[in-house]
Formats: C-alpha cells, sequence, structure tokens
C-alpha cells in the first residue's frame, strides 16, 4: 500500500517529542506538509531541525502555543489558519491516588486532555467542509476502556475523547470528512522513560518499561511496550484517502492490553 499525502496539510498537537513526533514525521514520509506544536519555541525549533534531518525534503512548519487554554488556539488559527488533516494528540498524565487529586488537577486535565481537542476540531473543521474532505484524528488510549486506578483523572480525559470523536463523527455523517480515535497501550515515549526510568539510558528504560507492563499491564499479548512509530502508523494509515471508510472507529494500538473481541 502506498500511503501518498502530498497536497494535504497535517497540524499534529504536542508534537515535539513522542507520539506526536513520531506522528508528525510518519505524515511527513507520507508526503503531507506538516505543522508541529509546541508550548516553547525552543523546542518547536529543535523537534523542526530533528523532523527535517530525519525525513530529507519535508514540508514542515512549527507554532509555539500553550495549548492548554482557548488563547493558545488563537496563536496556533492565526498562524495556521487551514488543516485537512488534524491529530489531538497534545496530552498529560500523571500516576496519582484518587484521594490526592485537587479539583485544579481535574480541572488542567480537562482542558489539556479533553478541551484542546474540543477547540481544534471545532477550529479546522469548516474548512474541511468547505472542501468535503477532512481527516480527524484524537489520540485516546487503552486507559479510556480500562481505567487505571493510579491514573483515574487521566482515564476519564481519554474516556471522554472516545465520546467526542465517535459523536462527532456521527454528526458528519455522508461527508467525506472522517473522525478516528487511536488507543495506544504502554508506550515508550520520553514522558514514559522519564517515569521508569529517571536520568537512565534508553536501553535501561526499555527494560524498565517492559518489566512494567509485565507486572502492571500483564493481560499484554505483545508483553512489552510499544514504540511511538508503531502507534504512528496506525494514526497515518487512517489520515490516508484509503482510510475512507473508517470512521467513528476506536483503533487499538495497545498489544492487546484489553481484553475484548470488539
Amino acid at each position: 500500500m502506498q500511503i501518498n499525502l502530498s497536497g494535504k496539510t497535517a497540524i499534529v498537537t504536542g508534537s515535539t517529542r513522542g507520539i506526536g513526533y513520531a506522528i508528525a514525521a510518519g505524515l511527513a514520509g507520507a508526503g503531507a506538509t506538516v505543522v508541529i506544536t509546541g508550548r516553547k519555541q525552543a523546542d518547536v525549533d529543535t523537534a523542526l531541525a530533528s523532523l527535517r534531518a530525519a525525513v530529507p525534503g519535508a514540508s514542515v512548519r512549527g507554532v509555539a502555543a500553550d495549548l492548554g487554554n482557548a488563547a493558545g488556539f488563537d496563536t496556533l488559527k492565526t498562524a495556521e489558519p487551514h488543516a485537512d488533516i488534524l491529530v489531538n494528540n497534545v496530552g498529560v498524565f500523571e500516576l496519582q491516588p484518587f484521594a490526592e487529586i485537587p479539583d485544579a488537577e481535574w480541572t488542567r486535565f480537562f482542558e489539556i486532555n479533553i478541551m484542546s481537542g474540543v477547540r481544534a476540531s471545532r477550529a479546522y473543521l469548516p474548512g474541511m467542509q468547505q472542501k468535503n474532505w477532512g481527516r480527524i484524528v484524537f489520540i485516546s488510549s487503552e486507559s479510556g476502556i480500562s481505567i487505571p486506578a493510579d491514573m483515574i483523572h487521566y482515564g476519564f480525559t481519554k474516556t471522554g475523547n472516545l465520546a467526542i470523536s465517535r459523536g462527532l463523527a456521527k454528526s458528519l455523517a455522508g461527508t467525506g470528512i472522517t473522525v478516528n480515535a487511536v488507543l495506544p497501550g504502554p508506550t515508550l515515549s520520553e514522558g514514559v522513560r522519564e517515569l521508569v526510568a529517571p536520568g537512565g539510558d534508553h536501553a535501561a528504560a526499555e527494560r524498565a518499561a517492559n518489566e512494567f507492563v509485565k507486572q502492571h499491564r500483564s493481560g499484554s499479548i505483545i508483553q512489552r511496550v510499544a514504540t511511538p512509530e508503531e502507534v504512528a502508523n496506525m494514526v497515518v494509515y487512517v489520515c490516508s484517502t484509503q482510510a475512507s471508510a473508517t470512521t467513528g472507529a476506536a483503533l487499538r494500538v495497545d498489544g492487546g492490553v484489553v481484553d475484548t473481541i470488539a
């Protein structure tokens, strides 16, 4: 299968590292013009340099904006008024006992993990409707189905992503616009590396992460963490023209952690 996204502009939120960066690289490799975002200009500049080196000839741009609030979206929309593909990836996670999660953290997780996708989709959907073509992808998580006891606030927001993506897809019935959610499982992003092996090298982090999967996500069929690129592969596909009949779906890249055949 040859995926060709030439002529398409893709915005990937929260894409200076981790899964978001891998998605940006995958889309750029398929020929899309890619816009990456991050809160700090220095991080955006570093990611752009890395992306250009990884994908020679790639057409990439960057916007520094805090997408945890509405003002950040004003900045993004002013800099990049149009998108054919939108990947709502920006998000936060943290291990925290339920009784110790204050109201402010619930609000912060809601604003970043849920409202960022709502605001971005609302901003770029009209342009897609004018063309009668578009791809919107929400990066949810297997934690949105199997709510983790040590990250209830995170799981709650990822369930919200599923509800929004399904409802938005139904609202666009009969159009050329698809909306899907992709559900990664444990993935060796920079955030996970820092969580399981602070200060350790990549090999040490991978060993620690794989051990975490075996101990705390024992239902995993692959019995290891996924790579960001493995998640990105699914996203690139659902953004393609070949995926035109896939919409309203919750597509798992969880290594089989969720124990269901549906």
